[in-house]
C-alpha cells in the first residue's frame, strides 16, 4: 500500500512539475510596451525622424530610415536571397555586437529574425536602412550568448542591400 501511494505521490509531483510552464507569448506583449517607450524615446533623444512598419494594416512597432532607397523593382518572398552588409548595436548602450566589413553574407529573407524580414523588403539594390528592433522582432526573451545580446534586447542594424536574388 506505501509503495502504490508513494507512486500516486511522485505521479501527482511530476504532473504538477509539468504543467509550471513559462508563458512566453505573455512575457513578449508585456515587453512590447517597454520596448515601443525606449524605442521612441530614443528617436526623440537623437532627433531622429523614422516610420513604422506596418503588417496588414497593423503596426508593429519596429521604426525605420531610409538613408538610400536603391533601384530597381525586385520582389520579396520568403525565399528570396539577399546579401547584405550590416552593423548590429543595441539601442540601450550602443556596443556593436555583430557585423560584416569585407565579406557581405547572402540570407534566404524567411530564414532571418522576423525585423530583417519586415524591414529590408523597404529598399532595394544598393539601398540602405536603419532598423530599429524592439525585441519581439530580434530575439526576445532569449539571451544570445554567442552575440553578448540580453534577453529582450533591442536592436539596432545598419543594413546594406547589396544583391536581391529571387
Amino acid at each position: 500500500m506505501n509503495r502504490i501511494l508513494l507512486i500516486l505521490l511522485l505521479f501527482s509531483a511530476c504532473i504538477v512539475g509539468c504543467s509550471k510552464t513559462t508563458n512566453v507569448v505573455a512575457q513578449v506583449s508585456a515587453q512590447a510596451s517597454v520596448d515601443n517607450k525606449i524605442i521612441t524615446g530614443y528617436l526623440t533623444t537623437h532627433n531622429i525622424t523614422a516610420s513604422v512598419v506596418d503588417s496588414a494594416g497593423v503596426s508593429t512597432g519596429i521604426y525605420y530610415t531610409i538613408d538610400t532607397l536603391g533601384t530597381g523593382n525586385d520582389l520579396y518572398t520568403n525565399s528570396t536571397q539577399v546579401t547584405v552588409g550590416y552593423k548590429g548595436t543595441l539601442l540601450t548602450n550602443g556596443v556593436v555586437f555583430s557585423q560584416t566589413e569585407a565579406f557581405h553574407p547572402s540570407f534566404v529573407l524567411g530564414t532571418v529574425i522576423r525585423g530583417w524580414q519586415l524591414g529590408i523588403p523597404k529598399v532595394q539594390k544598393g539601398g540602405t536602412i536603419t532598423l530599429y528592433l524592439p525585441s519581439k522582432y530580434a530575439y526576445g526573451p532569449f539571451p544570445q550568448p554567442t552575440l553578448n545580446l540580453p534577453a529582450n534586447a533591442i536592436l539596432i542594424f545598419n543594413i546594406t542591400v547589396y544583391n536581391i536574388t529571387n
